[in-house]
């Protein structure tokens, strides 16, 4: 917009020229000095166009200015409020963390699907399940347990096989900044680098119950029911070990090396004092 030599008029000043004007400022020239002012923000109250062509012009753009300023100070208060949203999720967080007790049995082996088979490695995450019962009905299982030392083992078994018989497809640490309590979504995501995927030949010697027993009923092979279990943190540590033994690809063996050394650390486990897989398959 084209302003030069456009008449305007003034409150205080009365009656003037424009001899310059920018994107920021405009500067008019009236009877006895020039004055600068504010563009186009001194047309809204103080300077007012005679030319109605160009005042409609200037109020448009007036109002897409106001327009464009309210979304500013909304996104500047949309940002705020995800600040201190954060905040308080890394206070409660740091809280958690600074207060949190090892819990002897913070592991979970999950039971995956044919969907969930490709999913879990492709995603590398698995969802908790939804509450079957209750008030909450519906809303997703929250992993109350699993904290930063906790792992996800992920396994299956053919419709056709026993139980007995469920494979171990791979395992992750959770994510560095997960904490199960505060879980809403039901979605449990893998560390960025802990994470092992075995080959079908590797699977194939690597059996949950060879580890896993049920303490209620330490002879019965049986799932029952349930997406996921708790399970013991020292029989997690045997399964890491193991899987190092079956990695022949150097890079796969130093990962899981560098998986099993720290898991161990964030579980306190000794991993010379490590005791024998002792599962309900090597008491068959």
């Amino acid at each position: 917009m084209n302003l030069i030599n456009k008449k305007v008029t003034h409150k205080l000043f009365g009656t003037g020229n424009v001899v310059k004007h920018n994107d920021s400022s405009v500067e008019i020239h009236f009877a006895t000095e020039n004055k600068m002012f504010v563009f186009p923000d001194a047309f809204e109250k103080h300077l007012k166009l005679h030319d109605k062509n160009d005042a409609n012009s200037l109020e448009e753009m007036i109002q897409k200015k106001a327009i464009e300023r309210k979304e500013d100070e909304w996104k500047k208060e949309e940002e705020l409020r995800l600040q201190r949203e954060n905040q308080k999720l890394r206070l409660e967080h740091e809280k958690l963390m600074k207060h949190h007790k090892l819990h002897p049995e913070s592991q979970m082996v999950f039971w995956c699907d044919i969907e969930e088979q490709h999913s879990s490695f492709s995603e590398w995450q698995v969802f908790s399940g939804a509450i079957k019962s209750g008030n909450n009905k519906g809303k997703p299982n929250k992993p109350v347990r699993l904290h930063q030392n906790s792992a996800v083992l992920l396994t299956a078994i053919d419709s056709s096989m026993p139980e007995k018989d469920r494979r171990i497809l791979g395992v992750y640490m959770v994510n560095e900044n997960f904490v199960g309590k505060l879980c809403e979504d039901g979605n449990i995501p893998a560390h960025s680098k802990y994470r092992l995927k075995l080959t079908e030949q590797e699977s194939d010697q690597l059996f949950l119950w060879k580890y896993y027993t049920n303490i209620k009923s330490p002879s019965k092979i049986a799932w029952n029911t349930g997406k996921y279990r708790y399970f013991d943190n020292l029989w997690m540590a045997q399964i890491l070990l193991d899987i190092i033994s079956l990695k022949s690809e150097p890079k796969e063996r130093e990962l899981a090396q560098q998986f099993f050394k720290h898991f161990c650390k964030m579980n306190q486990i000794t991993a010379q004092e490590l005791p024998k897989p002792n599962g309900v398959l090597t008491r068959i």
